[in-house]
């Protein structure tokens, strides 16, 4: 399997470029940096990746620490590429349009440039510099990350965030940001993935997501931005908002419940038996959502986020209906616990493509 090495991979954006990484069955090696690194640890991370990218970096700090944290990392980075008897081909950075600004992050993130820059430049591997603006996407670090996931946050758990400050917004999901880094979107088509919206803008588009998902309704998820955000903000509300409960009419001619309300975007439904003790599942997907409703019978959806070792697990059944929404980057499977056959109705927001599936193979 090949490999890829990549500094800052606990972190918000390496995290994500891990998932897209496993979905392409490539393998991630962390090379720790700061206190924790190690040079032995860097060259074997290095040696014979078919790229190397940088991610780790100090934004939230005095300008001392933003400054010599920048550096100290980059530089770090850069030993370990001169270390490894075989370079990678590609070296990249994951910069920030911040870089020619004039404020102390923004040196800092130009000084770390260059620093990688040379780097590759005396081990002969191509460099990639990816300038960055605000990133956002499922589980970024509120208060912290990005005003999107404070945003998230605090709607999730019922407060009602307000704009201290309203600016315009570059914005860019971090799974964009993570095929940037890796090489599946050419740097050149970075403007296709960036989104323009200011801060109330994006305030009033989370804030109707939140209003609507709360019934368990399906916000407008008809545009990428749309259903990014939308996936967003479900990492926030999941789990302690999940399952969502269907309410069910009966009377003399059977029952009735509604499993899906949307408000825009394409959508596909299918069904399915499954026979006491079997599982099916056992995937994840990048960006589409799915949604899971038992009909009749007994089942447990389990759930994993990746690269973790918790699995979350509902119980549910047909006599109290009840729909879960599978998190992006979350494995996910659903296991017959009844005695009777189950029968599952799975929604999901876009098409079926054979050619580009979006569903990854991955056991809870």
């Amino acid at each position: 399997m090949s490999h890829v090495a990549l500094t800052g991979a606990q972190g918000f954006l390496g995290w994500h470029t891990r998932a897209a990484l496993h979905a392409d069955q490539v393998e991630a090696r962390g090379i720790p940096v700061g206190d924790r690194f190690n040079l032995e640890q860097a060259k074997s991370a290095i040696e014979g990746s078919e790229r190397a990218i940088h991610i780790a970096g100090v934004n939230r700090a005095s300008d001392e620490e933003v400054m010599a944290g920048n550096v100290e990392f980059a530089e770090q980075f850069a030993q370990g590429l001169r270390a490894a008897d075989a370079a990678p081909a590609v070296v990249v950075f994951a910069n920030s349009t911040q870089a020619d600004n004039g404020t102390v992050y923004g040196k800092a993130k130009s000084r770390a440039a260059d620093i990688v820059a040379a780097a590759a430049s005396q081990v002969g591997a191509e460099f990639v510099d990816v300038r960055l603006p605000n990133l956002f996407g499922e589980h970024g670090k509120p208060f912290y990350n990005a005003v999107t996931a404070t945003f998230c946050h605090l709607l999730a758990s019922g407060d009602e965030p307000t704009v201290q400050q309203d600016r315009d917004l570059t914005l860019v999901h971090a799974q964009d940001a993570a095929d940037l880094l890796t090489g599946v979107r050419a740097v050149g088509e970075q403007p296709l993935v960036e989104r323009e919206e200011s801060v109330s803008g994006l305030l009033a588009r989370l804030a109707e997501i939140a209003a609507l998902y709360r019934g368990g309704e399906i916000a407008d998820v008809s545009t990428d931005f749309g259903r990014d955000l939308f996936n967003t903000y479900r990492s926030y509300a999941f789990p302690q908002h999940a399952p969502i409960r269907l309410e069910r009419h009966a009377d003399t001619r059977g029952s009735f419940f509604e499993i899906v309300r949307s408000h825009g975007g394409d959508g596909q439904s299918s069904f399915s038996t499954t026979v006491p003790g079997v599982t099916r599942g056992d995937h994840y997907h990048r960006r589409k959502i799915e949604r899971f409703t038992v009909l009749s019978g007994s089942g447990t959806i389990a759930l994993r986020k990746l690269f973790t070792d918790e699995v979350i697990r509902f119980h549910v059944s047909g006599e109290e209906p009840a729909a879960v929404d599978m998190p992006t980057m979350w494995a996910h499977n659903i296991t017959n616990s009844g005695s009777e056959t189950l029968y599952t109705s799975f929604w999901t927001n876009d098409i079926f493509d054979p050619q580009n599936p979006d569903t990854i193979a991955e056991v809870v």
